[in-house]
């Protein structure tokens, strides 16, 4: 066992790091709830959910700000600082494509919101759920339901991938207007990145997870 390491067993984990992960896997889910929102308002409603999705990811990047200036700050880490950064890290990304997607339905001014993209929101959705409680279960380093969490994130993440493939194939095949083509491609596209960096979450607390076993 390192020094580092008998420092990390010694000094509470949640006592820099974990709330942070918790504010920010917090935003992460509302920001998802208020995107799976704005698909299912009225068109004439949307763009209060946009206005706030964006200032959530502002929020959301404000939290990864301060984890790497405690990173700056800390000699003693509850995990490696790498596996730190890239926790963080890869939070933040989910948040900036989602962010992505709300941005294009707004710039494109995507009025008719398809059953793809509802369906992609409501996969992300569970997804950043789960991340929430893969936060809670790292700050306790419960292996088993780490593994399980991420297992279900994997799991979504492939949904996602059969739901973009069939949303595009679709596009391609009835939409004649090439406008909407790329509108729809873009939106879609954002959402799917979404969910793949859901899955880079998973794979970053299942690798930290690995590392304490």
């Amino acid at each position: 066992m390192t020094l580092n390491n008998i420092f990390q067993f010694l000094v509470p984990k949640d006592k820099k790091f974990f709330p942070l992960f918790e504010q920010a896997s917090a935003n992460l889910i509302i920001l998802a709830e208020t995107l799976h929102e704005a698909v299912n308002a009225p068109k004439e409603e949307r763009e209060e959910y946009f206005k706030k999705i964006a200032d959530l990811e502002i929020t959301i990047e404000e939290i990864t700000h301060m984890t790497h200036l405690e990173l700056s700050r800390n000699f003693i880490t509850p995990f490696d600082r790498e596996d730190i950064h890239m926790l963080i890290k890869s939070i933040d990304n989910v948040a900036d494509f989602m962010h992505g997607a709300a941005s294009r339905m707004r710039l494109y001014q995507v009025e008719k919101i398809t059953k793809s993209i509802r369906k992609l929101t409501e996969i992300n959705l569970e997804a950043c759920q789960l991340i929430g409680v893969g936060i809670r279960e790292l700050k306790v380093m419960n292996n088993k339901a780490i593994k399980e969490t991420c297992k279900r994130i994997n799991k979504l993440e492939s949904k996602a991938d059969d739901v973009f493939d069939k949303a595009v194939a679709d596009i391609f095949e009835n939409e004649t207007d090439a406008k909407n083509i790329i509108k729809y491609k873009e939106v879609l596209s954002a959402l799917e990145s979404a969910s793949d960096k859901c899955k880079s979450v998973s794979n970053v607390m299942e690798q930290i997870s690995v590392k304490h076993s």
